[in-house]
């Protein structure tokens, strides 16, 4: 095995133009991120770096004529364990869209199965063409108003900074504990700051006096933004801002109005939660640039906020940039507005090419079991589903607001039939329940949704941020049962019912978020779930699976459920789902 003594060597002679470089890209357009400018030079690589710009000879050379060289992008905050499939396996998906680098948080998986399902997010990244490098889960459980599947404190996080890929503490959302010094909170923040990792924050609905206190609390970073006014705050007070597009939360084009090339810098694309089969049809980041240069944004500066942006808020030293010491992470671009993705290179090796994944990535971990088998329910029946309730009671109702996290919290008259709720059709509102999934409690949350838009049937999902219990929502308490029994039978996943059938579903066995089945079977069976929806009257402009899997989200205003019932975020309480 070469030493990097040896290395360096090579490197330096290659540079020096003393020996032929290992790989030379010539005649195309680099996109240089430091000066926002094209360059038109050769571009050499030895030893998986790059080590010139210039003239080059190369052992292999690359005609890169009419074509521009830029660096590969990074996902800033990303949970692949949203993608629904392996590490490995998503690393087959993101590379074509040029994603060479992601800054993964594996707090779902954690809040399922604590440091079993962090160490085995590690191990299932080792070793693929993608560098995954991760920010440990802070808040798990998110709140102490649910159960999750695990309890996380300092002395169980506190081995993992000794992990060359664990460059951080990851997103901040229990900002009470923040703001009223919790021992735990304090712990980790500290033991962070001692670690010299980056603190990632999570300011969804918080004041400019709170994003004091986080900026304090030397958080560094914020992907919750909604409006340019919360970017340009927090941005005033020192932090990164992400902006974010995935599969719910969007706000791309809501942000970039407080981008300018004075603030730039402090800015970088994340996808966050993104499903799969958008990843494989819309992109990733190449897709947030893209929205970008559609709104009038300047390319060099977008893909600048792609690459260079990122590396250097996690301290990525030698990612983001065309330039000799950097690795050799980049890509050959035939359309620069439209970023057509041509040829990707990871360490100066070719791995994906017009769409397609090149090299053989083997999932070569098999220790899944230690994550499987983590839906256990008791006895489920209707009587459980019921709820009692006057003749037009005033209810606390969740609205959903399409294609965001956010809800409103509306208040009004909803009828009874025999002394119960009951979903109606042509109010659009619908049963909605959360039940514990990681104990057996037997808890079950109950509340009332509108804006989903269901005429028949239930669906349901183990996917339910961040605690990741049962989410299921109805137009009867026969199908929601249903649902229900049928998510343990699959070991956890998603499911769609009508009149008593399941007639699709996604079974996702690793913690009820992944599953080792190929992306293309995985997306072949989402498919199938959107086909499935359509029988059930659904058909609106918003993805239902991913906007129900945030309802259970108690960090995010306005009003969510948990298993212990309806939360109000902006009291942090649980509050009566009547107004009584």
């Amino acid at each position: 095995m070469i030493t990097e003594k040896e290395s360096v060597k090579k490197r330096i002679a290659a540079a020096s133009k003393g020996v032929d470089a290992d790989l030379v890209i010539k005649n195309g357009k680099i996109v240089d991120v430091f000066n926002l400018e094209i360059i038109e030079a050769d571009v050499a690589v030895s030893e998986n770096k790059i080590v010139g710009i210039g003239h080059f000879q190369g052992k292999t050379e690359v005609d890169a004529s009419g074509q521009y060289i830029c660096p590969s992008f990074i996902d800033g905050h990303v949970h692949i364990e949203s993608s629904m499939v392996t590490p490995s396996e998503f690393s087959k998906v993101v590379l074509p869209h040029g994603v060479t680098t992601v800054i993964a948080d594996p707090h779902e998986i954690a809040n399922v199965s604590g440091t079993k399902g962090i160490q085995y997010m590690l191990d299932a990244s080792e070793g693929i063409p993608l560098d995954v490098f991760v920010m440990l889960p802070s808040c798990v459980p998110a709140t102490p108003f649910e159960n999750s599947g695990a309890t996380l404190l300092i002395d169980e996080l506190k081995p993992f900074f000794r992990h060359e890929r664990v460059i951080g503490l990851g997103e901040v959302m229990d900002f009470p504990s923040v703001k009223h010094q919790s021992e735990s909170m304090i712990d980790k923040l500290s033991q962070s700051k001692e670690a010299g990792a980056v603190i990632d924050g999570h300011g969804a609905g918080l004041s400019p006096d709170d994003i004091n206190v986080y900026s304090t609390a030397n958080i560094q970073t914020d992907h919750e933004c909604e409006t340019a006014e919360e970017a340009k705050v927090r941005l005033q007070r020192g932090l990164y801002v992400m902006l974010r597009e995935g599969s719910v939360a969007k706000n791309v084009k809501a942000l970039l109005k407080a981008v300018t090339p004075a603030n730039s810098r402090r800015c970088f694309f994340c996808t966050d939660d993104k499903h799969l089969d958008e990843l494989i049809t819309e992109g990733s980041i190449d897709h947030n640039i893209r929205l970008a240069v559609e709104q009038g944004f300047d390319p060099l500066m977008a893909i600048q906020m792609a690459s260079l942006n990122a590396a250097e808020c996690y301290g990525l030293k030698n990612k983001g940039a065309i330039a000799p010491g950097y690795e050799a992470d980049f890509l050959l671009l035939d359309d620069l507005n439209k970023v057509t993705i041509n040829k990707v290179y990871k360490s100066g090796y070719l791995v994906a090419e017009n769409g397609r994944c090149m090299v053989k990535i083997e999932d070569e971990y098999t220790e899944s079991h230690v994550v499987k088998n983590t839906v256990n329910l008791p006895e489920m029946n209707k009587e459980l589903f019921k709820i009692p309730m006057e003749q037009d009671e005033v209810a606390n109702i969740i609205e959903v607001v399409p294609n965001s996290l956010v809800t409103r919290h509306r208040k009004e008259k909803v009828a009874s039939m025999n002394g119960e709720f009951e979903s109606s059709v042509s109010n659009d509102l619908l049963k909605i329940a959360v039940v514990e999934r990681h104990h057996a409690t037997g808890n079950i949350g109950l509340g009332i949704v509108n804006g989903l838009h269901l005429k028949k049937g239930a669906i349901a999902t183990t996917i339910a941020h961040d605690s990741h219990n049962v989410v299921v929502t109805g137009v009867n308490d026969a199908d929601i049962v249903r649902a229900v029994k049928a998510i343990e039978t699959i070991s956890g996943g998603i499911v769609v019912v009508n009149d008593g059938e399941v007639i699709a579903s996604l079974p996702l066995p690793i913690a009820g978020l992944m599953t080792d089945q190929q992306a293309s079977t995985v997306v072949s069976e989402v498919n199938e779930l959107h086909k499935a929806l359509s029988k059930l009257g659904f058909a609106e402009d918003f993805h239902p699976f991913v906007t129900l899997s945030f309802l259970a989200l108690p960090v995010i205003p306005e009003l969510k459920m948990t298993d212990k019932g309806l939360f109000d975020v902006k009291k942090f309480a649980h509050i009566p789902l009547f107004e009584r």
